[in-house]
C-alpha cells in the first residue's frame, strides 16, 4: 500500500470517526450543562389516588 492510499484510506475514516466520538461525548459534554442551570428541574405532579380505589379492591376481595 502506498503512502498515498493510506493517507486517503485515513481521510476517508476521519468523517465517520468524528461523528461516532461526537455522539458519544454528546451527552457526557451535556451533564455539566445540565447541572449548572437550577431551573431545569422537571417535577412531577402530586400522586392522586382514585377514589374508587377501594370498592373495587372491597368487591374483588370478597370471598363467596
Amino acid at each position: 500500500m502506498t503512502s498515498t492510499a493510506a493517507i486517503a484510506k485515513f481521510l476517508r475514516l476521519v468523517p465517520r470517526a468524528s461523528l461516532i466520538l461526537l455522539a458519544l461525548a454528546a451527552p457526557v459534554l451535556a451533564v455539566p450543562a445540565m447541572r449548572a442551570d437550577n431551573g431545569s428541574t422537571i417535577e412531577a405532579p402530586a400522586l392522586r389516588k382514585g377514589a374508587g380505589a377501594g370498592f373495587v379492591l372491597l368487591v374483588s376481595l370478597q370471598r363467596d
